[in-house]
């Protein structure tokens, strides 16, 4: 079982190509997985992250506090103003732009966690901004999509504050306490954390794509440009704003990563569910949930070739 739970780990990009190829080419088999199968498989997603914390987790940022100020200063400006750039410049659909704003507005996705293990990045720092992403969000993302995206569209705040902190801050909170509560029982679960995950958010990208496959097709081109600036932005403009700074490489790597990489499927949640009257919006999660794995994949793959010569210190937040 453990096995299998690797191989659907460790080839997680390939899952998520073959299953929009599934969806695409066959839509009835996954066409029935939206509305309340994405709300519920996101929150099993967040739970799983949950458990992998514990209430150290949180100390950590009294112990890091300007990389953690740092990190989540950048994810909450650049890349929500990143997302409505390219979708400005590219000239993208109203639709496509909503949803690439509320992409970008996104911040906090576990696959990030994964990324800066493979990096050989600062893992600890990793999972504290993570987590800090994912707590705040549920007063950033909304204020982001309803400053961006309400030029374009309405767009209720409060609404998608309460789905967010319903769905995403909720589930992470309940794993922490049951880690906290029972954590000799969390500690033997804790393994299929990230298999199921991985087939939650398969699962998310082939109910998007059996439903959208007209749209995929026709805006291929541009969401696949679109969705490279949006991450490709994220991961160069994190690191090279943090090493200019002064903090470490490793640092900037870190952040670079968190910076770079965003949660698709909270995103996609909102879409579904706060967008019904731009069925489009959902439809640049696709393209960044595979795009912003192979892209994380080939930057660890890159940066573990080459160590970081500092030492890696968490004592280093300067």
């Amino acid at each position: 079982m453990r096995a299998i739970s690797s191989l659907l780990t460790r080839y997680y990009s390939f899952w998520l190509v073959a299953t929009a190829v599934v969806a695409y080419v066959f839509p009835q088999s996954f066409d029935w997985f939206t509305g309340a199968w994405i709300r519920w498989a996101l929150a099993i997603v967040m739970l799983g992250m949950g458990l992998t914390l514990t209430a150290g987790d949180f100390r950590e940022i009294l112990r890091m506090p300007r990389t953690t100020a740092l990190g989540l200063a950048f994810q909450f400006t650049l890349m929500p103003l990143a997302g409505w750039a390219v979708a400005r410049s590219l000239g993208l659909e109203v639709d496509l732009t909503v949803g690439l704003i509320l992409l970008a507005s996104c911040p906090g996705g576990t696959a990030s966690n994964m990324i800066a293990y493979l990096a050989e990045a600062n893992v600890a720092l990793s999972v504290v901004l993570t987590l800090t992403s994912t707590l705040c969000s549920f007063v950033m993302t909304p204020l982001w999509t309803k400053w961006l995206a309400g030029q374009y569209v309405p767009v209720d705040a409060f609404a998608i504050a309460l789905s967010t902190l319903q769905i995403v801050v909720a589930p992470v909170l309940l794993g922490v306490f049951l880690n906290g509560r029972f954590p000799t029982q969390v500690r033997r679960i804790t393994w299929t954390g990230p298999p199921v995950a991985a087939l939650m958010l398969c699962f998310i990208t082939g109910g998007i794509v059996a439903g959208s496959a007209d749209t995929i097709a026709s805006h291929a081109a541009s969401l696949m440009v679109a969705v490279v600036l949006l991450h490709g932005f994220g991961f160069v403009v994190g690191y090279e704003l943090t090493r200019s700074l002064g903090f470490p490489t490793v640092i900037a790597r870190t952040v670079s990563i968190e910076v770079g990489m965003q949660n698709g499927g909270m995103a996609t949640m909102l879409a579904k569910t706060h967008f019904t009257a731009n069925p489009m919006a959902a439809v640049p999660m696709v393209f960044s949930a595979v795009m912003q794995n192979v892209m994380g994949s080939i930057l660890s793959g890159w940066w573990r070739a080459r160590p970081a010569s500092e030492n890696i210190d968490r004592q280093q937040d300067r």
